[in-house]
C-alpha cells in the first residue's frame, strides 16, 4: 500500500488519497483567517503487513478482527487490546523486544502473549490511535492529540529503522507544521502536554512551543502600541481597549494566562531572552497572576482551579517573583503588594519576601495612594489590607537614612494620604491604625495637620472607643507640629480625649501669655525711652496731662489682664491634676 499523508484539513469527511487538499493556515498573530476549524491531519501507514477487517470495542476490550487468530493481548490502563503480533512488532521496536523476551521466558505453551504497558504517554486513547495506525486504518491527528501521539511513538520506538513513513516521522512533520504556522494550535499543543510533562520536556515539545510563542509575540511588539494601564491594579477590572492594536495585547495575555505555571515560566523566559519590552513582560505576569491566584489574593476574580494545591500556589508564587523583570516601572507597586500579600499568606521563602519588600520600599516615593490599596474580601475584615503596607513601611524606615530629605517628605505625604483613606473603615482595628501612625519618625513630616485629620476621621468612624484607647491613638500629636487652625480644631473637638484637649488649651494660654508679656515689655521699653527723651529735651517738648492719663490707664489694663491670665493658669493646672488622678 502506498504511503499516504494528508496536510492539515478541516473537513471531517476528508478521504485518503486526495491529490489536492484545502489547507487553512492560521494567522501567526491571531485566530484563523477564515474562522474555520483548527488544523488537522489524516495519515495512513504504508506497507501494512496485516489489515484488520474491523476493530471492535466491547466494554473495556478492543478486538482486532483479521484473517488470522489473535495472539497478543496488551493491557494499557484498564483496557485490554486483543491484537496480532505481526501487526504490532512491524511498527514498534519496543513491542518487538518485549515480545521476544516474553517468548524466551515463557514456561507454558500458550500461544497468546499478555503484555502490560505502564506509563504510556496519552494512555489508552493514544494507544487506540496507534493500534489503528498499525493495522492500516486512517487516523485523525489534531493539535489536541499530536503531542501525546508523538511521545507515545517515541515510547514505542516507532522509527524509520523499521519502516519508512513510520509514526514518529509523520507526527514530527505535522507537529512542526502546527508550531510554525498556527498561534492557537501552538497553545493547544502546549496545553495537551500537561499530562505527559516529562516526555514533552525530554522531546523538546514544551521548548519548541515556547520559543514559537515568544518569536511571534516579539515579532508583533513593534506593530502595536502597548496599553500600560491594562493591568494597573489587580483589584480593579481591566478597562476596555480603545483600538484593535490594544485588543491584540489583551488577547495575547489571555492566551498565556491559560498555561500552567511551569509552561508559563518557560514562555516568559523565552520572551525575555528575545528582548521584548520589560513593561509588557511585567504586565503579562500580572495578568497571569490575576487569573490563577484569585482565591489567594483577595480582590481577584474567583477562577482558581480547585486542584491547585497550597504547595503548588507556594511554588508558583516563588517562581513568579524570580522571573519578574528588574527594570524600573516594569511592574506596578500594586501588583508587587499583591504578590507580597500572597507570599506572606503562603509562607514562602523569607528571602523572596524581603526582596519584594525592598523593591516596593524603593519606589514608594513615586507611588500614589491607589497603588497602596490591597483589598480584603472577608465580611468582618478591614476593607484594605494594611498589614502588607506596614511591612513595606518598616522596610523603608530601616533604609531611610540613605534617602534624600525630599524623598522622605514625599513618603510622609503618601502615608498621611493613605491613612486618611483607610481611617474611614469601621472594621480597621485600633492596633493596626496606631501601628501605621507610629511607623514613620516625625522628621518625615514638616507638619502633622494631615496626620491629625486621619486620626480625627478614625475616631469619628470608631465612636465607641474607650478613653484610654483614644488617648493611645492620639499620643503622637504634638502642639508645636500643628498649624494654628488645627490647634483651634483640637481644642473644640469632642471626639478627642479630654487630657489632650486640656493640654492644648493650657499650652495655648501659655503661648498667649508669653505673647502679651513680650508685647508689654516692648511697651515698657518704649515708654522708658520716651521718658528719658522727655527729660533730655524737656524744654523742646511738653506732654499734656491727657496723654499721661491714657498711658497710666493702659498700664493698669495690662496688669489686670496678666492677673486674670495667672488665675486661669492656676485653674487649668488644678483641672489637669484631677484628670490625671
Amino acid at each position: 500500500m502506498k504511503n499516504k499523508f494528508q496536510l492539515p484539513v478541516h473537513d471531517d469527511k476528508a478521504t485518503i488519497g486526495r491529490k489536492s487538499v484545502a489547507v487553512d493556515y492560521e494567522n501567526p498573530l491571531g485566530g484563523t483567517v477564515s474562522g474555520r476549524k483548527s488544523n488537522r491531519c489524516v495519515i495512513l501507514p504504508p506497507n501494512v503487513p496485516m489489515v484488520a477487517d474491523s476493530i471492535e470495542r466491547r466494554n473495556k476490550n478492543w478486538i482486532a478482527q483479521a484473517n488470522s487468530a489473535i495472539d497478543l493481548i496488551i493491557q494499557v490502563g484498564d483496557s485490554n487490546f486483543h491484537l496480532h503480533k505481526l501487526a504490532m512488532v512491524s511498527r514498534s521496536e519496543y513491542l518487538n523486544r518485549l515480545i521476544f523476551q516474553k517468548k524466551i521466558n515463557r514456561e507454558s505453551a500458550v500461544d497468546i502473549l499478555n503484555i502490560q504497558i505502564d506509563n504510556l504517554p496519552g494512555g489508552k486513547k493514544t494507544f487506540e490511535l496507534i493500534v489503528k495506525f498499525c493495522y492500516g486504518w486512517k487516523i485523525d491527528i489534531t493539535s489536541a492529540n499530536i503531542a501525546p501521539l508523538y511521545c507515545a511513538a517515541h515510547f514505542l520506538e516507532m522509527s524509520e529503522n523499521l519502516e519508512e513513513g513510520n509514526l514518529i516521522s509523520k507526527t514530527e512533520t505535522f507537529l512542526s507544521f502546527l508550531i510554525l504556522s498556527s498561534w492557537k494550535d501552538t497553545f493547544r499543543v502546549l496545553k495537551s502536554t500537561e499530562s505527559i510533562s516529562s516526555w514533552a520536556k525530554e522531546l523538546q515539545i514544551v521548548k519548541r512551543c515556547s520559543e514559537a510563542i515568544a518569536w511571534k509575540a516579539c515579532a508583533n511588539q513593534n506593530a502595536s502600541s502597548f496599553n500600560s494601564e491594562y493591568v494597573e491594579c489587580l483589584n480593579v477590572k481591566t478597562s476596555k481597549m480603545n483600538n484593535s492594536e490594544d485588543r491584540f495585547d489583551a488577547w495575547w495575555f489571555k492566551d498565556l494566562s491559560l498555561l500552567r505555571i511551569d509552561h508559563f515560566i518557560e514562555v516568559i523566559t523565552c520572551i525575555k531572552r528575545r528582548g521584548i519590552k520589560s513593561k509588557i513582560v511585567g504586565s503579562c505576569i500580572a495578568h497571569w497572576a490575576t487569573k490563577w491566584f484569585s482565591q489567594v489574593t483577595l480582590g481577584f476574580d474567583k477562577v482558581t482551579p480547585k486542584h491547585m494545591t497550597l504547595q503548588l500556589r507556594r511554588v508558583s508564587t516563588e517562581c513568579l517573583i524570580r522571573i519578574l523583570p528588574t527594570e524600573e516601572h516594569s511592574v506596578t507597586c500594586n501588583f508587587l503588594l499583591h504578590l507580597l500579600k500572597i507570599g506572606a499568606m503562603l509562607k514562602i521563602n523569607p528571602e523572596l519576601l524581603c526582596v519584594l519588600e525592598m523593591r516596593v520600599a524603593s519606589i514608594l516615593e513615586k507611588c500614589h495612594i491607589q497603588d497602596l490599596l490591597v483589598k480584603n474580601q472577608g465580611e468582618n475584615d478591614p476593607l484594605y489590607d494594611v498589614a502588607v503596607v506596614l511591612r513595606v513601611l518598616q522596610c523603608f524606615v530601616c533604609g531611610m537614612s540613605s534617602n534624600p530629605v525630599a524623598e522622605r517628605r514625599n513618603v510622609g505625604k503618601l502615608v498621611d494620604g493613605y491613612l486618611i483613606h483607610v481611617a474611614r473603615d469601621a472594621n480597621l482595628t485600633m492596633e493596626s491604625f496606631r501601628s501605621l501612625v507610629e511607623v514613620l519618625p516625625q522628621n518625615v513630616r514638616s507638619c502633622d495637620d494631615n496626620l491629625y485629620r486621619a486620626i480625627d476621621m478614625f475616631l469619628k468612624a470608631h465612636p465607641y472607643l474607650a478613653e484610654e484607647d483614644r488617648t493611645d491613638v492620639c499620643r503622637v500629636l504634638e502642639y508645636h507640629r500643628l498649624s494654628q487652625e488645627a490647634r483651634q480644631h483640637v481644642m473644640n473637638n469632642d471626639r478627642l480625649p479630654l487630657k489632650l484637649t486640656t493640654r492644648f488649651v493650657l499650652l495655648e494660654q501659655v503661648k498667649m501669655g508669653r505673647s502679651m508679656m513680650s508685647n508689654g515689655s516692648s511697651y515698657r521699653r518704649t515708654n522708658t525711652q520716651t521718658v528719658i527723651g522727655i527729660s533730655k529735651d524737656f524744654e523742646r517738648r511738653q506732654i499734656s496731662g491727657q496723654e499721661i492719663k491714657m498711658m497710666r490707664k493702659d498700664v493698669e489694663l495690662m496688669k489686670t489682664q496678666i492677673l486674670e491670665l495667672n488665675t486661669c493658669k492656676i485653674k487649668l493646672q488644678k483641672q489637669l491634676k484631677r484628670c490625671i488622678c
